[in-house]
């Protein structure tokens, strides 16, 4: 019954709560979303990990949590970002998105960690794995945030660093124009190589998994870095276009990915990130 409930409800996320989590945000009705209302959620999530689930969707939660070593904070601090989201229209600088995207997409890689498991030839501490996971939730998330600006834009949001439009010479107003400028271009050049980052410090842990868990991360991991690879193409106007990978390239990477779940743990990884860059 669990696993039917998440095939039906959670293509992406596999995780029920987390589906229902991001459709507070997405629904239509989401601008009526109140304080009071997601303190009702945090109660009963507090409720699905005593045992107690509220309804059959709850119950596959409740199902997974005792089953796994899965903690509660992630969950909670995905609570934390429908809260921000309510609130908050700007981010002053990189340190703020950095927390939003931890929030949205950064908990989803803490909460999969123990489901997918960490293999037990291993040579890295268990922290150093979650950071694996925490840096690609971060790096899909600027992902989709690089990739989404034009749509963003035509509903008065702007998911990107004030201070980093201003170093050059750009502002929200800019964004809602939607001409890309050379100073555009500049501006995107930057971002995509951050994120590249974090997609690299991700790559370094992925072996760290159990093998059958490594091909679906190691596929999310290249085809996110291929969106970025489309904005390029598209001469970085993510403005007016929607960077996508075709059914073709996807199909393409699956091999590529599937070599790549076969590697071993390797030993070294760069030092920890202790606070965004």
């Amino acid at each position: 019954m669990c696993r039917n409930i998440c095939a039906e409800y959670a293509k992406t996320f596999y995780l029920v709560w987390c589906r229902r989590m991001d459709g507070l945000v997405d629904d239509p009705n989401a601008v009526y979303m109140s304080s009071a209302i997601l303190d009702r959620w945090e109660d009963r999530l507090h409720d699905i990990f005593n045992g107690q689930p509220y309804d059959m969707l709850d119950a596959a939660l409740t199902d997974i949590v005792s089953k796994f070593p899965l903690d509660i904070q992630p969950f909670r601090d995905m609570i934390q970002n429908m809260r921000m989201d309510t609130r908050k229209a700007q981010y002053n600088n990189f340190q703020e998105l950095y927390l939003y995207c931890y929030y949205v997409a950064g908990t989803v890689g803490l909460m999969t960690v123990p489901i997918m498991g960490i293999a037990q030839e291993s040579v890295i501490p268990i922290q150093s794995v979650y950071d694996v996971a925490l840096y690609l939730g971060v790096g899909n998330q600027l992902t989709n945030i690089l990739r989404d600006v034009g749509e963003d834009a035509l509903r008065d949001r702007v998911y990107l660093p004030q201070d980093e439009l201003a170093q050059f010479e750009l502002c929200d107003k800019d964004v809602f124009s939607r001409k890309v400028s050379e100073k555009w271009r500049n501006f995107m050049k930057y971002q995509i190589s951050r994120t590249r980052f974090y997609f690299n410090r991700a790559e370094e842990g992925v072996s760290q998994l159990q093998k059958a868990s490594r091909w679906p991360v190691w596929s999310s991991l290249i085809l996110y870095r291929k969106i970025l690879d489309a904005i390029e193409d598209n001469d970085y106007d993510n403005l007016t276009k929607r960077a996508c990978v075709g059914c073709a390239k996807k199909f393409l990477t699956l091999p590529l990915t599937y070599t790549r779940s076969l590697s071993n743990p390797k030993m070294k990884l760069g030092p920890s990130l202790t606070r965004p860059i």
